[in-house]
C-alpha cells in the first residue's frame, strides 16, 4: 500500500474520534494493554511528560517540546488531532514520522490491528510509542486524546503530569459538572509523580488536590508561581509578554512567544512551572536561554499551527483551532483587541459540539460566512446559518470550507480581519488550500 491508501486503511479499519465522533470512543485501557503487550510495550522504553486539559494542552505540549530540544534532549512528541497531515501526530525534533515507517508499521501490524480492533486513536499512539522506543528518543512529551483516567495514553508512568484548565468538553463521555471532568483529567496523576495545574477554579482545586494527596504526588500550581502580562504584537508575527516571579522579586524579565493571543499567557505560566518542576524532581536540566529560545521558535521547531495563526495580510487572516465555548471566549477576547475596519468570519462547527453556546459568544457585528469541513460530524451549513440567525449572527452559506474562504477574500478590503474556525476540521481545510 502506498501512504495516503494507508491512512484509509487505517479510517477503514479503526474509527476515528475525529471524523466519526462518539461512535469512536472506547473508554478503558483493555484494548491498549493488548496491543501495547503485544508490540512489547515500548512505553516502558521512554520517559515521557504526560499532558491533559480542556483548552491549551497542544500548545503546551508543543511549548515544552520545542524548549527541549533546545536544551539538546532528542524529543518525541505525540498530539492529535492532525490538521492537513496524519504524520502531524507524531514527531521527533519537530520533524514528522517518515511515511514509511507508517506504511511498514501498518503492514507489520495488520493482524494485530484485525484481531484486536483498536480505536484509530489507540493504534496512532502505539505506533508513536514504538517509533519513539525505535529511535531511542531522551523524552516524549504526550498528549491525552479525551479525557484522562481512560485514555488510552494513561498507560505511561512518566516523569512528570500536567493538566492545562478545566472547562465544559465531551460532557457526554467526561461528566457535566467541573468537578466530574476534573476527577477524569485527574486520573493521569500518578504515585509520587510530581503533577502541575495551569488553571483551577473554585470547583477544581480540590479535585486536584485531594487526588495529589491520594497518590502522594507533589502538586504546582501555575498561578501561585507565575505572573504573565502581554506587552504587544511584533511585526515578526511573535508576541512580547513579560514574566514576574511570585517566589522570586528579583525575576522579572521580558520573554518572547512564537504563538500569539492572549490566551497563550496563561499557557505559557503552565510551560514555565513545569519546567521548574522537571528541572526539580526529574534529571532534565532546561536553562534559561533554552526556554527562551523554544518559547520564541516553537512554531519552526515543531512544526504547531493553528493557534491564533496569521496566514495573510491586507486583509490580516487569522485561524484558531478553538472551538468549545471556552477556547471560543478567549478567542473572542483577542478579536476584541484587535484593529480592522469590518470583520469577516469564516465559521463551522462539529454537530456534536454545544453550538448555542458557543454562538453566543460571537461578535454580531460581523459578515459571517458559514461553512461545513469534509467530516461526517460537521453540522450543516444550512442548520449552522439557521442556529446562528437566532443570535443575530448574520451571513451567506457556502458548500466548502474554500468557497466560504474566497468569498470572504474577495469581500475584504485591505484593512478588514478575516477570522476562520470554529473547528479543526475548518482551519485544517483553509490551511490546506
Amino acid at each position: 500500500m502506498t501512504y495516503s491508501q494507508t491512512i484509509q486503511y487505517l479510517y477503514a479499519q479503526t474509527p476515528a474520534f475525529h471524523q466519526v465522533g462518539a461512535v469512536a470512543y472506547k473508554p478503558g485501557l483493555q484494548n491498549t494493554r493488548k496491543l501495547m503487550n503485544a508490540l512489547g510495550n515500548p512505553q516502558k522504553k521512554f520517559k515521557a511528560i504526560h499532558i491533559a486539559g480542556t483548552n491549551g494542552k497542544g500548545s503546551v505540549s508543543h511549548y515544552l517540546a520545542a524548549c527541549l530540544q533546545k536544551a539538546g534532549y532528542t524529543t518525541g512528541l505525540y498530539t492529535s488531532p492532525h490538521l492537513v497531515d496524519f504524520a502531524e501526530r507524531i514527531r521527533i525534533d519537530g520533524q514528522k514520522i517518515g511515511r514509511k515507517y507508517v506504511v511498514d508499521f501498518v503492514k507489520k501490524n495488520k493482524n494485530l490491528l484485525e484481531t484486536i480492533k483498536p480505536s484509530f486513536f489507540e493504534f496512532t499512539m502505539a505506533m508513536a510509542f514504538c517509533f519513539f522506543a525505535d529511535r531511542e528518543i531522551d523524552i516524549a512529551v504526550v498528549e491525552t486524546g479525551l479525557g484522562g483516567r481512560l485514555d488510552s495514553t494513561n498507560i505511561l508512568r512518566p516523569v512528570l503530569s500536567v493538566i492545562t484548565n478545566i472547562a465544559f468538553d465531551h460532557t457526554e463521555f467526561l461528566g457535566n459538572t467541573l468537578e466530574k471532568i476534573a476527577q477524569e483529567k485527574a486520573g493521569i496523576i500518578k504515585r509520587k509523580i510530581p503533577v502541575v495545574i495551569g488553571e483551577a477554579t473554585e470547583q477544581t482545586h480540590p479535585v486536584f488536590v485531594n487526588k495529589a494527596n491520594e497518590k502522594d504526588a507533589p502538586i504546582f500550581f501555575a498561578k501561585e508561581k507565575y505572573q504573565i502580562t502581554k506587552n504587544k504584537d511584533l511585526p515578526n508575527g511573535k508576541m512580547s509578554f513579560q514574566v514576574i516571579s511570585k517566589e522570586n522579586n528579583n525575576f522579572d524579565f521580558e520573554c518572547f512567544s512564537g504563538l500569539c493571543g492572549i490566551y497563550q499567557l496563561n499557557n505559557l505560566a503552565t510551560v514555565l512551572t513545569a519546567i521548574d518542576v522537571l528541572n526539580k524532581y526529574t534529571k532534565y536540566n532546561v536553562y534559561v536561554k533554552n526556554i527562551f529560545e523554544g518559547l520564541a521558535f516553537v512554531s519552526e521547531l515543531t512544526g504547531l499551527q493553528g493557534r491564533w495563526q496569521t496566514i495573510g495580510y491586507n486583509p490580516k487572516i487569522v485561524v484558531d483551532t478553538a472551538h468549545n465555548p471556552a477556547g471560543i471566549a478567549q478567542v473572542v477576547k483577542q478579536i476584541q483587541i484587535e484593529h480592522f475596519d469590518l470583520l469577516h468570519i469564516v465559521f463551522g462547527m462539529a454537530a456534536d459540539k454545544d453550538i448555542p453556546a458557543v454562538l453566543a459568544l460571537l461578535p454580531q457585528n460581523a459578515v459571517y460566512y458559514f461553512t461545513q469541513a469534509k467530516t461526517q460530524r460537521a453540522i450543516s451549513t444550512k442548520d449552522l446559518q439557521t442556529q446562528a440567525e437566532k443570535y443575530q449572527l448574520l451571513g451567506e452559506a457556502f458548500h466548502s470550507v474554500s468557497e466560504a474562504v474566497s468569498a470572504a477574500k474577495k469581500n475584504a478590503n485591505a484593512n478588514d480581519m478575516i477570522f476562520i474556525g470554529g473547528s479543526n476540521f475548518v482551519v485544517g481545510e483553509a490551511l490546506d488550500n
